[in-house]
């Protein structure tokens, strides 16, 4: 199997406009096309819906679903709510934080940023509850890579003792990236 890219992601939304101008104005994604049924064509239930596709840049879609005949939406309550998020990147620094002061002159509760030692991270949620992370990266060089280096120990590790590997603790603030000694 050759995947090529992620096609689109969808999510359902509350209503189908308001979320598109949220992402559109406040976002700058570029509102590509809307489809609608009466009929779900995979398994022709008669249950109306708007389909939604939005332009996250680079061949990246994300899509919602307004389903009028479904019971009100509601997040998972057995997940904590930082966990399940549409995480996006920009370009620097100075783009995140001109980013956070238009979304916060537009009337939302921004986070941020955080910092993750690579990346640094704003955090707010959109019109229907779900929340989005803006990143910009910020990793010295060596770190992706050792990162990448220490994973499957990390992942056998926790899988063993369910309790955070120390394999990268640099990444939160103990020791020193090794890649700082050379």
């Amino acid at each position: 199997m050759n995947i090529q890219r992620i096609h689109h992601v969808a999510y359902r939304c509350k209503d189908a406009k308001q979320t598109v101008e949220f992402y559109r104005d406040l976002l700058d994604m570029e509102f590509l096309l809307a489809i609608a049924e009466n009929e779900v064509p995979s398994t022709k239930a008669p249950d109306p819906y708007m389909h939604v596709f939005l332009d996250a840049g680079q061949g990246n879609v994300l899509a919602f679903f307004e389903l009028p005949n479904s019971p009100d939406m509601d997040r998972d309550q057995n997940t904590p709510a930082w966990v399940q998020h549409i995480a996006f990147e920009v370009a620097s620094m100075d783009e995140l934080l001109a980013a956070k002061e238009r979304l916060e002159n537009a009337g939302l509760k921004v986070l941020g940023p955080t910092e993750h030692t690579i990346f640094k991270s704003i955090y707010f949620f959109d019109p229907n509850g779900h929340r989005i992370e803006l990143a910009a990266n910020t990793a010295k060089p060596g770190m992706l890579e050792e990162l990448k280096r220490v994973a499957p120990a990390m992942l056998e590790e926790w899988a063993q003792t369910k309790k955070a590997p120390k394999h990268a603790a640099w990444l939160h603030g103990e020791g020193e990236f090794p890649g700082d000694n050379a």
